[in-house]
């Protein structure tokens, strides 16, 4: 029997939360499972399709997080369950690097026909390796073997990942690089574009960012400029206008390595295949994984080709890199994304949500801003006067969001902003349940 016959796309609560199968193997978990390895909350997952979540308990959730941004086509997406059984009916694994296979090229073609800059006559090459990290690390190593220089530069708020090297480029050191030992240098975190709290217009904003890396970290001696065209855990922060141009522009003229990260934000999620076209501009390097491959561990490196090959063949590899399941299951979503108007759908998201979300902050001032892209939204939750960040009031909504079937997601440097990542498969219908159950919450909360 298929998911999509069982799940029922609405919300439905049976049992307390957490329900008792779900408490029972949280305390399996506890006595076999580090604290490191820690979940948001203990509601163990039986099944999925869509945009539902349903637990061992029977208890059915919208899912406003999508695994963090993952799931975007929706859970068990038939195309993508179909290209990945088929795949592993062939074979599961031959390193690419030793005997190479057809879904790892054609996932290339479909990269290179999308990524803004690049053209036939001169297509962007990627490669792959398993997670938004490897990607990352990937990149810093392309950068500088490119340009032989050291440093790397990142913006204030930014999130990149937890392997020690970054770790050391995040913005927020706990729970990620802190009491972990010395943290990786020649990184560089310049000051970024945040228009609620700066107020700084793009051109005005950039020239900051510019200012203090020429004078911390010196143009000449940077490798590369890592940003988020819109900012993940950092709280869905959208740049003023003109500034991720203004600063492409900097790093063209000093020979540094432009590279966006949109491992959260890329693949249609934000109303267009990647952020950064809501920009204007064309990146050296993009970085993809997360809703990739629909489910499965990918991440892709993209770029200009004359940067990519700089690495000496063998330089960029992995024994698991660019496994021919998650390719095969990328090209699905390739496919869905050209052929099934997904990014359309992206941007009626933003319509409908969006639209109830600007109205929802009338009624409740401690909503101090709504914004995002297409699929990718949030609400900043801080006091009206002071803009003080209320992460306590945002623990509170999802706690109470959760008890009626809403999965949230907070971000923020505070913990004061609630993301929503949801599957293109959200429906109107739903939509009116999210935002019934934040109207509900907010209010039982006095915001």
């Amino acid at each position: 029997m298929s998911a999509d016959s069982e799940i029922t796309q609405e919300a439905c609560i049976v049992t307390e939360i957490p329900g008792p199968k779900s408490l029972e193997l949280h305390a399996r978990r506890q006595a076999v499972v580090p604290r490191g390895a820690h979940s948001v909350l203990p509601v163990y997952i039986d099944r999925a399709h869509g945009s539902i979540l349903v637990d061992v308990d029977g208890n059915q959730f919208v899912d406003m997080c999508a695994g963090i941004g993952v799931t975007t086509v929706g859970h068990t997406d038939e195309a993508v369950v179909a290209a990945a059984r088929e795949q592993l009916g062939r074979f599961t694994h031959t390193a690419f690097g030793m005997n190479p296979y057809e879904p790892y090229v054609q996932l290339a073609e479909h990269l290179a026909k999308h990524a803004p800059g690049s053209t036939l006559e001169k297509p962007y090459k990627s490669f792959f390796m398993n997670s938004g990290a490897e990607a990352v690390e990937n990149a810093v190593k392309i950068s500088r073997r490119h340009t032989g220089r050291p440093g790397v530069a990142v913006l204030e708020q930014a999130y990149h990942g937890r392997t020690v090297l970054t770790s050391s480029m995040n913005y927020k050191a706990a729970p990620y690089a802190q009491g972990y030992g010395p943290r990786v240098g020649d990184i560089y975190k310049a000051p970024n574009s945040y228009p609620l709290r700066d107020g700084l217009s793009g051109e005005a904003a950039a020239a900051r960012t510019i200012a203090y890396l020429e004078k911390v970290a010196g143009a000449e001696d940077l490798a590369c400029l890592i940003v988020e065209p819109i900012q993940g855990e950092g709280g869905f922060i959208v740049p003023a206008d003109g500034y991720l141009s203004a600063l492409l522009n900097w790093c063209r003229e000093n020979g540094i390595v432009f590279v966006a990260d949109e491992v959260q934000a890329g693949i249609a999620r934000s109303g267009k295949v990647f952020a950064s076209e809501h920009f204007g501009i064309e990146p050296d390097i993009l970085l993809t994984a997360k809703t990739i491959a629909g489910g499965l561990p990918l991440s892709g490196v993209t770029g200009r080709p004359e940067i990519m090959d700089s690495p000496v063949p063998g330089g960029l590899a992995g024994t698991f890199a660019g496994n021919p399941v998650s390719c095969a299951a990328a090209v699905a979503v390739f496919e869905r994304i050209e052929n099934d108007g997904l990014v359309e759908r992206a941007q009626h998201i933003e319509r409908v949500f969006g639209a109830a979300l600007r109205e929802l902050a009338t009624k409740h001032p401690r909503i101090v801003e709504v914004r995002g892209r297409g699929a990718m939204l949030a609400i900043e939750l801080a006091d009206p006067d002071t803009l003080d960040p209320d992460g306590d009031l945002v623990k509170r909504v999802i706690d109470r969001a959760t008890q009626q079937g809403v999965l949230l997601l907070s971000a923020g440097a505070y913990g004061h902003v609630i993301r929503f990542l949801p599957s293109l498969q959200l429906t109107d219908d739903l939509i009116a349940t999210v935002v019934s159950v934040l109207d509900d919450a907010l209010t039982a909360e006095g915001a």
